[in-house]
């Protein structure tokens, strides 16, 4: 019990920037209480007094806003961010290091006995308001993006996003080498590909285009200068990232 204590806080540690010490986080952090008792709740569902560990688990959703049925399954190092309104169902299964937001609900879709509520594999990351629905699995390392609703199973590393949720493509190695190239001469965007905006994807299409326009340009040049000795390459001026960034008025902290 201690061992998953000492565990549990110093997940809060690792995902957390805003705690500063032990007792901080061991007083201030609803979803380690609620994970704690949940916990004590699941061993009294283990050893036959179900009674009691429903009633726990009623007392820790009034004291926390987080409803965990003690007969859940959770994993070592799992942490639950801001947690109002989460709501893991009896027979979800949640690996190691898993990570859930406030508003996640991880139910079933069916009133049958038996399996019925999702798997949560080592790594799985669930944003604020998703809601996971079903017996299947969500692979490990996943990702699933704010107020997405998922109801079939998720692969290993994917990210899924959307009404319902739908798995974003990951451009191909070759495709992320090429951007971060261009990236290195200019990154102010600070934009990840893996995000459902579609101004961050025509973005990062226009940086796309850039590079090839750029590589085309040098090849074109080489070719001429094996034609004509006498041409000379003008190199591109450098792109400077203070001129794509936005002045910030220091009173009101917004665009000038």
């Amino acid at each position: 019990m201690f061992r998953h204590l000492k565990e549990d806080i110093a997940s809060v540690f690792h995902r957390d920037p805003a705690a500063r010490n032990f007792v901080e986080v061991l007083t201030c952090y609803p979803g380690l209480h609620a994970l704690l008792l949940h916990r004590i709740a699941h061993t009294f569902w283990n050893i036959g007094l179900k009674w009691l560990g429903r009633y726990l688990s009623t007392v820790t959703r009034w004291l926390t806003g987080i409803e965990i049925h003690p007969g859940a399954q959770i994993g070592h190092r799992f942490f639950i961010d801001h947690g109002m309104g989460v709501v893991i169902g009896e027979t979800a299964i949640i690996g190691d290091d898993v990570t859930l937001y406030h508003g996640v609900t991880l139910g079933g879709t069916t009133w049958d006995k038996g399996k019925r509520h999702p798997t949560l594999n080592d790594g799985v990351v669930v944003g604020a308001g998703a809601k996971i629905l079903g017996p299947f699995e969500v692979g490990k390392n996943a990702r699933v993006g704010s107020n997405a609703v998922v109801t079939k199973a998720v692969p290993a590393n994917a990210t899924v996003v959307g009404i319902p949720g739908r798995i974003i493509e990951r451009p191909s190695e070759a495709e992320q080498k090429l951007r971060q190239d261009l990236a290195d001469k200019f990154d102010a965007y600070g934009m990840s590909s893996d995000l459902p905006d579609p101004v961050a994807k025509s973005l990062s299409a226009i940086l796309d285009h850039m590079h090839a326009v750029d590589r085309k340009l040098h090849c074109m040049a080489a070719k001429m200068k094996e034609l004509d000795a006498s041409y000379v390459d003008e190199n591109l001026p450098a792109l400077n990232v203070a001129d794509f960034e936005a002045a910030i008025d220091p009173a009101t902290d917004k665009p000038v």
